[in-house]
């Protein structure tokens, strides 16, 4: 068959051991028809075919996004963005310049506030100052704190306090009123609420289904916000993603947009099972891995939240916070309760996804998939844990010895791109700083890793991650963590998709794979490290379907 596209005049990078690198490449329907010289592929053009010069630039196979929400990420391009905002002076001319711009909003929502953000603690009294008359809040960088002030926590009624799950805290004061400071997403969804965004929120907050079922408008509203991701994405050259939050309605919204011809990347999106729910609740996520399961959408794999993240003290660690005698926070699911879960869920073929960024939780996970392993038997279960933030040494050869993979978002690392190093250091302490964000240590153990963005936590660009990943700051006696490019460009695709059970469908240049393929605007591996974030996508072709081309 005649290709309808070639890429030619390229420097590919094609992931595969066999032919690791190309001149052009040829693409047929939604598959890649045949890869090789120049001469030998062009040869192939037919009158209809597109031929595109890459000028020398770097293809590569479409990046694999392993860690994302998809729909939120979408949903918070319409809201105040803080990313490099600093002090008060700088968040009330933000907040007053968003203010007037959306003058009908009944909740003015910011994104990407920082635990020091102002010279201290955040209190609902510090928004006051800035708006008193209208419900702001701000959602820190890491999505499991809210700031809110006293017109959004009136109106969502928790001005007096509320009543949260184990782990989840409307932080009260002396006074008998809350602060402003609300932990984790069950504390402050009634804040997001305000905003009419609630039943975006139910994947991640409370693993839940919207009721009553939307209407068609409803989920037409929110088809767009999706899409609106989707084609965010597609700037970023990313052809597939694992979404890690979920529930039916998720994959409903993305199903009307695949019927639209709109779905422009793969999607994996799991079942989120949440500490108050009985092992019976698998039953739902058998019946989603069975309703959707094609090239383009699937499930097949349970997302849990093991703990919180540091900065907030919400990690569950071995050992005592430093300043904090006593204080290691809880594990979400105790380690007998997340054994039983994780054998059920191994038991039905189900691949695990964990949210675990202290050592304790790290430890807690580990143990329930060897648990798992006993009780099932081992199989290829690529179960997962997100993030390993700090992990104790004695667990990091767990994770090869298990077949863990180690889903990492290097841009997460306090100094590497937009996260200062302050609080997050003096938070976990120095002595532990040797353990934390491990990357090359884990690789050199032999786990598999997959890298990720956790968009909307920081920016989904993965030229900005990439360049992240290869100039992050050694801190202060400790080992050099960086792993060479060409193993960050393979956690972004060949592993990605392994870590995803896709290494059949993408992630790999070559023929008879899916035509998902990214065009960038240079060589990455003549750029210095340095300027590999300031490196653009050129072209993005999913399905062999161009979602992107730069103007």
């Amino acid at each position: 068959m005649t290709p309808h596209m070639i890429l030619t005049n390229a420097r590919i990078l094609t992931m595969d051991p066999d032919c690791p690198k190309a001149e052009a490449i040829a693409l047929s329907g939604d598959r890649i028809a045949a890869i090789g010289g120049r001469s030998e592929i062009e040869a192939l053009a037919g009158p209809a075919t597109e031929v595109v010069d890459c000028m020398g630039a770097t293809v590569m196979p479409g990046f694999v996004e392993s860690h994302l929400h998809l729909v939120l990420g979408g949903t918070e391009l319409a809201h105040l963005q803080l990313t490099h905002v600093e002090g008060e002076e700088a968040l009330a001319r933000a907040f007053h310049d968003f203010a007037a711009r959306n003058p009908d909003q009944p909740l003015l929502m910011a994104q990407g506030g920082h635990y020091a953000i102002l010279d201290h603690p955040m209190t609902r009294h510090d928004l006051d100052r800035i708006i008193a008359d209208r419900p702001i809040a701000i959602t820190a960088h890491d999505h499991h704190t809210v700031w809110a002030n006293t017109a959004a926590l009136t109106a969502a009624g928790i001005l007096h306090g509320g009543k949260t799950p184990p782990g989840h805290e409307i932080v009260m004061g002396p006074d008998g009123t809350a602060t402003g400071e609300l932990l984790e997403f069950e504390a402050f969804a009634p804040v997001v609420a305000l905003g009419g965004e609630s039943r975006l929120y139910l994947g991640i907050a409370t693993g839940g289904e919207p009721s009553p079922w939307p209407s068609e408008a409803e989920q037409a509203i929110d088809r767009a916000k999706a899409a609106r991701g989707l084609a965010h994405a597609a700037r970023h050259g990313i052809t597939s993603m694992v979404n890690m939050d979920g529930n039916r309605y998720t994959l409903e919204l993305l199903r009307g947009l695949q019927r639209e011809g709109a779905l422009t990347a793969r999607v994996k999106v799991p079942f989120h099972f949440k500490p108050h729910m009985e092992l019976s609740e698998l039953d739902r996520a058998d019946q989603m891995t069975k309703d959707f399961d094609d090239d383009w959408l699937s499930c097949r794999f349970v997302k849990m939240f093991m703990d919180g993240v540091s900065d907030s003290r919400t990690a569950y660690m071995l050992n005592d916070y430093p300043g904090h005698p006593g204080h290691r926070s809880e594990p979400l699911f105790p380690g007998p309760r997340f054994n039983e879960i994780a054998s059920e869920a191994d038991r039905r073929g189900m691949q695990i996804a964990v949210h675990a960024i202290g050592d304790g939780a790290i430890r807690t996970t580990i143990d329930g998939y060897e648990a798992a392993q006993k009780a099932n038997g081992r199989r290829d279960s690529r179960h997962r844990i997100e993030h390993i933030e700090l992990i104790d040494p004695a667990d990091v050869p767990r994770l090869a010895a298990l077949g863990i993979t180690a889903s990492i978002q290097p841009v997460h690392a306090p100094g590497a791109m937009d996260f200062a190093l302050q609080p997050t250091l003096d938070t976990i302490g120095r002595d532990r700083w040797k353990d934390f964000f491990l990357c090359r240590t884990l690789v050199e153990a032999g786990a598999r890793i997959a890298f990720a963005s956790d968009w909307p936590v920081t920016d989904v660009s993965v030229l900005r991650g990439i360049g992240a990943a290869m100039t992050r700051p050694i801190y202060e006696g400790t080992s050099d963590q960086r792993i060479p490019l060409a193993d960050v460009l393979r956690a972004y695709t060949a592993d990605g998709a392994w870590a995803a059970h896709w290494e059949n469908l993408t992630g790999t240049l070559k023929p008879g794979m899916a035509a998902d393929v990214v065009v960038l605007s240079d060589d990455i591996e003549a750029v210095p490290h340095e300027d590999i974030a300031k490196m653009s996508v050129r072209r993005t072709i999913c399905g062999g379907k161009t979602t992107y081309i730069s103007e």
